[in-house]
């Protein structure tokens, strides 16, 4: 199979699809692999490295797009890059269609296949996504401690405390993975930590392996009454495929403390707050009834490296699948693999994206 790997264009995207080792073994196992000059530089992939596991590299993505069936991403494609998709093509990468409308219309339109890392589900768990909520939710509590700095607009309170004064108080919507690591890290700086979670197994599970932090049932008169006497508080709230929840209402949000801070890990799915709207690492924060909002949509491209490698680790086997079996064959192999598939052949095959748009849903057994 011809595998094309196009330099990531969105904005502050640093990672790159896919690491030279697996460029190798794809080589290896007979696959073409076209790579866009300069598609891993700022991942610290040199070109020198992808041309020696074998790779064909190619000036623009247009000479990745024209030869490639298969495309490899990272973020979902940009308008230059949906014009680039045919009928011809089976994209692979984050699409996070439930929070973009346009996105989803135009992609359709495509005919092409797109196949969501994030809507792949294995076991109740999406592997997939995993790796990088794991990031996510380890830098949501080191940025939210920085911009509780008093030169970054915060309130000026230190997570940890010192002796002789309380830690700041953080909590995190979800107990998920995203919502475990931002715990992890908040307990581990000395923060005092309260999850709130809806699944009683998964509390249970929390107070087991999260001894150092609470957990309470997730509902509005809880969170209300958690909100007054907050320091920072992380949404880290998944629907597999669908908008995430607004869980936090503007009226909630003026309960918060001045100078307080929000980190909206679930903006890629259009985030659990009324006032969320996708920041850049470039400008990362805004303020909204005093409170300050972090909403990076792409928050592990911040750390490149390690995050090109850990979605590599999980995305690598599925990609070597299709290209050995072609897509039908991996349906066949791994059925899990169909839940990816977001559109083909002109419909849109992911039902939570359907009903988060009102557009017509086709369904798919088997491609």
């Amino acid at each position: 199979m011809n595998i094309g790997i196009p330099k990531e264009i969105k904005a502050q995207e640093s990672r790159v699809s896919m690491t030279p080792g697996s460029v190798a073994e794809l080589v290896k196992r007979g696959n073409r692999v076209l790579v866009e000059r300069g598609a891993g530089i700022a991942a610290s992939f040199a070109d020198a490295l992808y041309e020696a596991a074998g790779a064909e590299m190619v000036d623009g993505p247009e000479a990745v797009f024209g030869e490639a069936e298969l495309i490899v991403k990272v973020k979902e494609p940009q308008p230059s890059e949906v014009a680039m998709l045919g009928p011809q093509h089976i994209l692979f990468t984050y699409l996070h269609l439930a929070a973009d409308k346009k996105l989803t219309e135009s992609l359709v339109a495509t005919g092409c296949t797109g196949i969501a890392y994030e809507t792949i589900e294995v076991n109740r768990r999406l592997p997939l996504l995993e790796p990088m909520s794991e990031i996510a939710g380890r830098m949501s509590a080191i940025v939210g401690s920085y911009h509780l700095a008093k030169h970054c607009g915060g309130r000026g309170c230190l997570l940890g405390g010192v002796p002789g004064v309380a830690p700041g108080r953080v909590v995190v919507l979800g107990g998920g993975t995203a919502g475990v690591n931002a715990a992890r890290v908040a307990t581990g700086v000395g923060a005092d930590v309260t999850i709130l979670e809806v699944d009683f197994e998964r509390m249970r599970f929390l107070d087991i392996t999260m001894g150092s932090a609470h957990t309470v049932y997730s509902n509005e008169a809880n969170l209300a009454d958690l909100l007054p006497r907050v320091d920072l508080v992380i949404g880290a709230v998944l629907v597999p495929g669908a908008k995430a929840p607004k869980l936090i209402t503007r009226e909630m949000l003026r309960m918060m403390p001045q100078g307080s801070v929000f980190v909206d890990i679930a903006v890629d799915q259009g985030g659990c707050a009324e006032t969320t709207r996708p920041t850049t690492h470039e400008k990362p924060t805004y303020e909204e009834e005093g409170v300050i909002h972090y909403c990076v949509a792409n928050m592990p491209g911040a750390y490149a490296r390690t995050a090109t490698q850990a979605l590599n680790n999980v995305t690598h086997p599925w990609t070597m699948l299709i290209a050995d079996r072609g897509l039908a064959g991996a349906c066949a192999v791994r059925k899990e693999l169909v839940g990816g598939i977001n559109t083909f052949k002109g419909g849109l095959t992911c039902g939570p994206v359907a009903d988060a748009h009102g557009l017509p849903f086709a369904g798919l057994a088997q491609p």
